[in-house]
Protein backbone atom coordinates (compact mmCIF):
# COMPACT_ATOMS: atom_id res chain seq x y z
CA UNK A 1 0.00 0.00 0.00
CA UNK A 2 1.01 3.14 -0.64
CA UNK A 3 2.40 5.49 1.84
CA UNK A 4 0.75 9.03 0.45
CA UNK A 5 -2.42 9.95 -0.99
CA UNK A 6 -2.99 10.95 -4.49
CA UNK A 7 -1.59 14.32 -5.60
CA UNK A 8 1.75 16.24 -4.56
CA UNK A 9 3.89 15.07 -1.35
CA UNK A 10 2.96 16.36 2.22
CA UNK A 11 4.93 19.37 3.49
CA UNK A 12 6.91 16.78 6.29
CA UNK A 13 7.48 14.42 3.55
CA UNK A 14 9.18 17.47 1.10
CA UNK A 15 11.16 18.71 3.79
CA UNK A 16 12.33 15.25 5.00
CA UNK A 17 12.99 13.23 2.25
CA UNK A 18 13.46 15.52 -0.66
CA UNK A 19 14.66 19.03 0.37
CA UNK A 20 17.54 17.39 2.31
CA UNK A 21 19.12 15.42 -0.61
CA UNK A 22 19.01 18.02 -3.97
CA UNK A 23 22.42 16.99 -5.00
CA UNK A 24 25.45 19.41 -5.34
CA UNK A 25 24.63 22.77 -3.56
CA UNK A 26 25.82 25.27 -6.34
CA UNK A 27 26.72 29.04 -4.68
CA UNK A 28 24.71 30.65 -7.56
CA UNK A 29 21.67 28.63 -7.09
CA UNK A 30 19.48 31.56 -6.00
CA UNK A 31 15.99 29.77 -5.36
CA UNK A 32 15.99 26.02 -4.66
CA UNK A 33 13.37 24.17 -4.57
CA UNK A 34 10.83 24.90 -1.61
CA UNK A 35 7.16 24.09 -0.89
CA UNK A 36 5.11 26.97 -2.33
CA UNK A 37 7.67 28.31 -4.47
CA UNK A 38 7.04 27.90 -8.21
CA UNK A 39 10.35 27.88 -9.81
CA UNK A 40 14.52 27.78 -9.28
CA UNK A 41 16.79 30.10 -10.10
CA UNK A 42 20.26 30.28 -10.87
CA UNK A 43 22.84 32.59 -11.91
CA UNK A 44 25.45 32.82 -14.76
CA UNK A 45 26.92 35.86 -14.80
CA UNK A 46 24.80 38.96 -15.43
CA UNK A 47 21.72 36.63 -15.97
CA UNK A 48 19.16 34.66 -13.91
CA UNK A 49 17.92 31.31 -15.11
CA UNK A 50 14.05 30.95 -14.04
CA UNK A 51 13.64 27.30 -14.02
CA UNK A 52 10.35 25.03 -13.86
CA UNK A 53 9.24 21.33 -14.26
CA UNK A 54 5.66 19.92 -14.11
CA UNK A 55 3.78 17.10 -15.88
CA UNK A 56 2.58 17.70 -19.03
CA UNK A 57 -0.92 17.00 -18.46
CA UNK A 58 -3.59 15.97 -21.12
CA UNK A 59 -7.12 15.22 -20.58
CA UNK A 60 -8.45 13.98 -24.54
CA UNK A 61 -11.87 14.74 -23.13
CA UNK A 62 -11.06 18.37 -23.14
CA UNK A 63 -10.78 17.95 -26.71
CA UNK A 64 -7.43 18.00 -28.72
CA UNK A 65 -6.86 21.27 -29.07
CA UNK A 66 -7.94 22.10 -25.51
CA UNK A 67 -5.71 19.95 -24.31
CA UNK A 68 -2.86 21.56 -26.22
CA UNK A 69 -3.44 24.84 -24.71
CA UNK A 70 -3.82 23.82 -20.98
CA UNK A 71 -0.26 22.23 -21.17
CA UNK A 72 1.52 24.71 -22.37
CA UNK A 73 -0.06 27.47 -20.32
CA UNK A 74 0.14 25.10 -16.73
CA UNK A 75 3.94 25.29 -17.66
CA UNK A 76 4.08 29.25 -19.24
CA UNK A 77 2.12 30.24 -15.56
CA UNK A 78 4.49 29.14 -13.36
CA UNK A 79 7.53 30.53 -14.74
CA UNK A 80 5.82 33.86 -15.30
CA UNK A 81 4.79 34.50 -11.54
CA UNK A 82 8.61 35.39 -11.29
CA UNK A 83 7.79 38.61 -13.11
CA UNK A 84 9.00 37.00 -16.45
CA UNK A 85 7.97 35.34 -19.54
CA UNK A 86 8.81 31.68 -20.58
CA UNK A 87 11.36 31.39 -23.62
CA UNK A 88 12.11 27.93 -23.38
CA UNK A 89 11.01 24.28 -23.16
CA UNK A 90 12.56 20.80 -22.93
CA UNK A 91 9.39 18.38 -23.39
CA UNK A 92 9.56 14.32 -22.77
CA UNK A 93 6.24 12.82 -24.23
CA UNK A 94 5.55 9.19 -22.72
CA UNK A 95 2.59 8.43 -25.10
CA UNK A 96 -0.12 5.80 -24.41
CA UNK A 97 0.08 3.18 -26.86
CA UNK A 98 -4.02 4.16 -27.80
CA UNK A 99 -3.17 7.44 -29.67
CA UNK A 100 -3.41 7.82 -32.89
CA UNK A 101 -1.20 9.42 -35.38
CA UNK A 102 -4.29 12.06 -36.23
CA UNK A 103 -4.69 12.78 -32.74
CA UNK A 104 -1.03 13.30 -32.01
CA UNK A 105 -0.47 15.39 -35.01
CA UNK A 106 -3.23 17.63 -33.36
CA UNK A 107 -1.99 17.79 -30.35
CA UNK A 108 1.56 18.27 -30.72
CA UNK A 109 0.97 21.20 -33.56
CA UNK A 110 -1.05 22.86 -31.22
CA UNK A 111 1.18 23.17 -28.61
CA UNK A 112 4.17 24.11 -31.35
CA UNK A 113 1.41 26.77 -31.84
CA UNK A 114 0.20 27.92 -28.07
CA UNK A 115 4.35 28.27 -27.82
CA UNK A 116 5.04 30.23 -30.64
CA UNK A 117 2.10 32.82 -28.98
CA UNK A 118 3.58 32.95 -25.91
CA UNK A 119 7.60 33.33 -27.44
CA UNK A 120 8.97 29.71 -26.25
CA UNK A 121 11.00 28.00 -28.27
CA UNK A 122 10.88 24.01 -27.90
CA UNK A 123 14.87 23.50 -27.88
CA UNK A 124 15.09 19.72 -26.47
CA UNK A 125 13.00 16.65 -25.44
CA UNK A 126 11.67 12.86 -25.81
CA UNK A 127 9.29 11.04 -27.75
CA UNK A 128 8.21 7.86 -27.09
CA UNK A 129 5.13 5.17 -26.83
CA UNK A 130 5.52 2.78 -23.97
CA UNK A 131 3.72 0.72 -21.68
CA UNK A 132 1.99 1.22 -18.48
CA UNK A 133 1.39 4.66 -19.33
CA UNK A 134 -2.00 6.68 -19.57
CA UNK A 135 -3.57 10.24 -19.45
CA UNK A 136 -3.74 12.65 -17.99
CA UNK A 137 0.30 12.56 -16.87
CA UNK A 138 1.94 12.19 -20.21
CA UNK A 139 5.40 13.08 -19.78
CA UNK A 140 7.49 16.20 -18.22
CA UNK A 141 8.45 19.25 -19.13
CA UNK A 142 10.77 22.27 -17.94
CA UNK A 143 10.63 26.02 -19.02
CA UNK A 144 12.95 28.55 -18.72
CA UNK A 145 13.76 32.14 -19.02
CA UNK A 146 16.07 34.25 -18.91
CA UNK A 147 16.21 37.59 -17.07
CA UNK A 148 18.46 40.31 -15.62
CA UNK A 149 20.46 39.08 -12.63
CA UNK A 150 17.67 39.56 -9.39
CA UNK A 151 15.07 40.55 -12.09
CA UNK A 152 12.28 38.02 -10.44
CA UNK A 153 10.26 37.50 -7.75
CA UNK A 154 9.27 34.17 -5.58
CA UNK A 155 6.65 33.59 -2.85
CA UNK A 156 9.75 33.82 -0.36
CA UNK A 157 9.83 37.70 -1.05
CA UNK A 158 6.17 39.33 -0.03
CA UNK A 159 7.32 41.66 2.95
CA UNK A 160 5.42 43.04 6.03
CA UNK A 161 2.81 45.63 4.84
CA UNK A 162 2.42 44.40 1.60
CA UNK A 163 -1.22 44.35 0.97
CA UNK A 164 -2.90 40.83 -1.38
CA UNK A 165 -4.43 40.96 -4.51
CA UNK A 166 -6.70 38.19 -6.46
CA UNK A 167 -7.21 38.17 -9.79
CA UNK A 168 -10.22 36.69 -11.27
CA UNK A 169 -11.68 35.47 -8.09
CA UNK A 170 -11.83 31.88 -6.60
CA UNK A 171 -12.76 28.17 -8.52
CA UNK A 172 -11.83 29.59 -12.06
CA UNK A 173 -10.22 26.14 -12.95
CA UNK A 174 -12.87 24.01 -11.13
CA UNK A 175 -16.00 25.46 -13.12
CA UNK A 176 -13.41 25.98 -16.51
CA UNK A 177 -12.98 21.73 -16.13
CA UNK A 178 -16.36 20.78 -14.97
CA UNK A 179 -18.06 23.41 -17.59
CA UNK A 180 -15.81 21.76 -20.30
CA UNK A 181 -16.65 17.66 -19.04
CA UNK A 182 -20.22 18.48 -18.58
CA UNK A 183 -21.67 21.44 -20.41
CA UNK A 184 -25.40 19.13 -20.67
CA UNK A 185 -25.54 19.70 -16.78
CA UNK A 186 -24.94 23.50 -17.19
CA UNK A 187 -27.35 24.14 -19.76
CA UNK A 188 -29.96 21.97 -18.28
CA UNK A 189 -30.17 23.56 -15.17
CA UNK A 190 -28.76 27.07 -16.41
CA UNK A 191 -29.70 27.42 -19.67
CA UNK A 192 -27.42 27.92 -23.38
CA UNK A 193 -26.23 31.51 -21.76
CA UNK A 194 -24.80 29.90 -18.74
CA UNK A 195 -23.30 27.08 -20.40
CA UNK A 196 -21.83 28.97 -23.16
CA UNK A 197 -20.16 31.14 -20.19
CA UNK A 198 -18.94 27.78 -18.17
CA UNK A 199 -16.93 26.86 -21.42
CA UNK A 200 -15.15 30.04 -21.73
CA UNK A 201 -13.96 29.95 -18.36
CA UNK A 202 -11.51 27.56 -19.90
CA UNK A 203 -9.36 29.77 -21.78
CA UNK A 204 -9.13 31.86 -18.21
CA UNK A 205 -6.74 28.92 -17.05
CA UNK A 206 -3.83 31.24 -17.00
CA UNK A 207 -1.73 33.88 -14.79
CA UNK A 208 0.46 34.36 -17.89
CA UNK A 209 -1.12 37.83 -18.71
CA UNK A 210 -1.93 38.53 -14.99
CA UNK A 211 1.67 38.24 -14.03
CA UNK A 212 3.19 39.49 -16.96
CA UNK A 213 0.95 43.06 -16.82
CA UNK A 214 1.53 43.43 -12.76
CA UNK A 215 5.45 42.76 -13.31
CA UNK A 216 5.47 45.85 -15.67
CA UNK A 217 5.18 48.10 -12.78
CA UNK A 218 8.24 46.75 -11.29
CA UNK A 219 9.62 43.71 -10.01
CA UNK A 220 10.11 43.67 -5.80
CA UNK A 221 9.71 47.54 -5.83
CA UNK A 222 6.05 47.69 -6.52
CA UNK A 223 5.32 43.89 -6.76
CA UNK A 224 6.84 41.59 -4.30
CA UNK A 225 5.59 38.05 -4.95
CA UNK A 226 3.37 36.68 -7.31
CA UNK A 227 1.41 32.94 -7.11
CA UNK A 228 -1.14 30.85 -9.09
CA UNK A 229 -3.80 29.39 -6.72
CA UNK A 230 -4.05 25.53 -7.83
CA UNK A 231 -4.72 22.81 -5.71
CA UNK A 232 -6.41 23.77 -3.00
CA UNK A 233 -7.63 27.12 -4.67
CA UNK A 234 -7.04 30.69 -2.91
CA UNK A 235 -6.53 29.34 0.81
CA UNK A 236 -4.48 27.38 -0.25
CA UNK A 237 -1.92 29.86 -2.33
CA UNK A 238 -2.58 31.99 0.74
CA UNK A 239 -1.03 29.46 2.69
CA UNK A 240 2.30 28.77 0.43
CA UNK A 241 2.98 32.54 0.53
CA UNK A 242 2.92 32.39 4.36
CA UNK A 243 5.00 29.41 4.57
CA UNK A 244 7.60 30.53 2.15
CA UNK A 245 7.89 34.17 3.33
CA UNK A 246 7.45 33.51 7.20
CA UNK A 247 4.67 35.49 7.10
CA UNK A 248 1.13 35.86 8.55
CA UNK A 249 -1.19 36.46 6.63
CA UNK A 250 -4.27 38.59 6.67
CA UNK A 251 -7.46 38.47 4.77
CA UNK A 252 -10.73 40.91 5.25
CA UNK A 253 -13.82 38.66 4.76
CA UNK A 254 -15.47 41.60 3.11
CA UNK A 255 -13.01 42.09 0.45
CA UNK A 256 -13.18 38.34 -1.07
CA UNK A 257 -15.43 38.41 -4.26
CA UNK A 258 -16.23 35.71 -6.60
CA UNK A 259 -17.72 35.83 -10.46
CA UNK A 260 -21.14 35.90 -10.37
CA UNK A 261 -21.19 33.13 -13.13
CA UNK A 262 -18.53 30.60 -10.87
CA UNK A 263 -21.16 31.14 -7.94
CA UNK A 264 -23.82 29.73 -10.14
CA UNK A 265 -22.12 27.03 -12.05
CA UNK A 266 -20.29 25.36 -8.72
CA UNK A 267 -24.49 25.46 -6.83
CA UNK A 268 -25.34 23.78 -10.16
CA UNK A 269 -22.65 20.82 -9.39
CA UNK A 270 -23.24 21.21 -5.70
CA UNK A 271 -26.57 20.64 -6.01
CA UNK A 272 -25.98 17.92 -8.35
CA UNK A 273 -23.54 15.82 -6.53
CA UNK A 274 -24.78 16.66 -2.77
CA UNK A 275 -21.28 17.40 -2.18
CA UNK A 276 -20.50 21.22 -0.41
CA UNK A 277 -18.28 23.34 -2.69
CA UNK A 278 -16.29 25.97 -0.91
CA UNK A 279 -15.04 27.96 -3.81
CA UNK A 280 -11.74 29.39 -2.28
CA UNK A 281 -10.71 25.78 -1.47
CA UNK A 282 -11.08 24.30 -4.81
CA UNK A 283 -8.69 24.42 -8.08
CA UNK A 284 -8.31 27.32 -9.78
CA UNK A 285 -5.44 27.80 -11.88
CA UNK A 286 -6.19 31.05 -13.69
CA UNK A 287 -6.30 33.14 -10.44
CA UNK A 288 -3.19 34.87 -9.25
CA UNK A 289 -2.53 35.64 -5.76
CA UNK A 290 0.12 39.28 -5.64
CA UNK A 291 1.41 40.51 -2.65
CA UNK A 292 1.78 44.33 -3.90
CA UNK A 293 3.14 47.48 -2.40
CA UNK A 294 0.84 49.60 -0.77
CA UNK A 295 1.52 52.78 -2.94
CA UNK A 296 1.13 50.84 -5.99
CA UNK A 297 -2.01 48.84 -5.26
CA UNK A 298 -4.32 51.15 -7.39
CA UNK A 299 -2.13 51.03 -10.17
CA UNK A 300 -1.76 47.33 -10.19
CA UNK A 301 -5.99 46.98 -10.11
CA UNK A 302 -5.67 49.30 -12.89
CA UNK A 303 -2.98 47.55 -15.12
CA UNK A 304 -5.32 44.76 -14.97
CA UNK A 305 -8.27 46.57 -15.41
CA UNK A 306 -6.96 47.61 -18.49
CA UNK A 307 -6.53 43.90 -20.09
CA UNK A 308 -10.07 43.16 -18.88
CA UNK A 309 -8.84 41.06 -15.49
CA UNK A 310 -10.78 41.89 -12.66
CA UNK A 311 -8.89 42.34 -9.53
CA UNK A 312 -9.01 43.59 -5.54
CA UNK A 313 -7.11 43.78 -2.62
CA UNK A 314 -7.95 41.42 -0.08
CA UNK A 315 -6.15 41.45 2.08
CA UNK A 316 -2.45 42.14 3.55
CA UNK A 317 1.07 40.69 4.91
CA UNK A 318 0.80 41.45 8.46
CA UNK A 319 3.85 39.86 10.28
CA UNK A 320 7.13 38.76 9.63
CA UNK A 321 8.35 35.70 11.31
CA UNK A 322 5.20 33.90 11.82
CA UNK A 323 3.47 31.79 9.95
CA UNK A 324 -1.09 31.32 9.30
CA UNK A 325 -3.37 32.62 7.40
CA UNK A 326 -6.23 34.85 9.37
CA UNK A 327 -9.79 35.87 7.92
CA UNK A 328 -10.81 39.11 9.35
CA UNK A 329 -14.65 39.70 9.73
CA UNK A 330 -16.67 42.67 11.11
CA UNK A 331 -16.02 41.87 15.12
CA UNK A 332 -14.11 38.34 14.78
CA UNK A 333 -10.59 37.06 13.32
CA UNK A 334 -10.37 33.20 13.02
CA UNK A 335 -7.38 31.02 12.14
CA UNK A 336 -7.79 29.55 8.45
CA UNK A 337 -6.43 25.99 8.35
CA UNK A 338 -4.60 24.54 5.46
CA UNK A 339 -7.86 22.91 3.54
CA UNK A 340 -7.86 18.92 3.79
CA UNK A 341 -9.25 18.53 0.42
CA UNK A 342 -9.69 20.19 -2.47
CA UNK A 343 -13.57 19.86 -3.35
CA UNK A 344 -13.24 19.63 -6.81
CA UNK A 345 -11.65 16.18 -6.97
CA UNK A 346 -14.67 14.81 -5.25
CA UNK A 347 -17.34 16.18 -7.20
CA UNK A 348 -15.08 15.42 -10.38
CA UNK A 349 -14.52 11.72 -9.49
CA UNK A 350 -18.21 11.20 -8.23
CA UNK A 351 -19.52 12.91 -11.76
CA UNK A 352 -17.33 10.01 -13.61
CA UNK A 353 -19.30 7.16 -11.49
CA UNK A 354 -22.82 8.56 -12.69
Amino acid sequence: MSLFKLGKLPNDIFDRIIYPNIGLLRDNVMVRPKHGVDVGVFDIGEYSIIVKTDPVFVVPEYGWEKSAWFAVHILASDVSTSGNPAQYMAIDLNLPKKITKEQFSVLWSKISDECKKLGISIVAGHTGIYDGTDYPMIGGATVLSVAKKGNYVTTEMAEEGDLILMTKGPAIEAVGILSTMYPEIVEKEGGNELRRKGESFFYKMSVVEDALSLSSLGLRTAITSMHDATEYGVWGALHDISRASNSLVEIQEESLFIDDDVEKILRIFEEKTKIPIDPYASISEGTLIATVKKEYADQAIDVLSRKGIKAGIIGRIREKGKRGVYIKGKNTIKELKFPEEDPFWKVFFALNKK
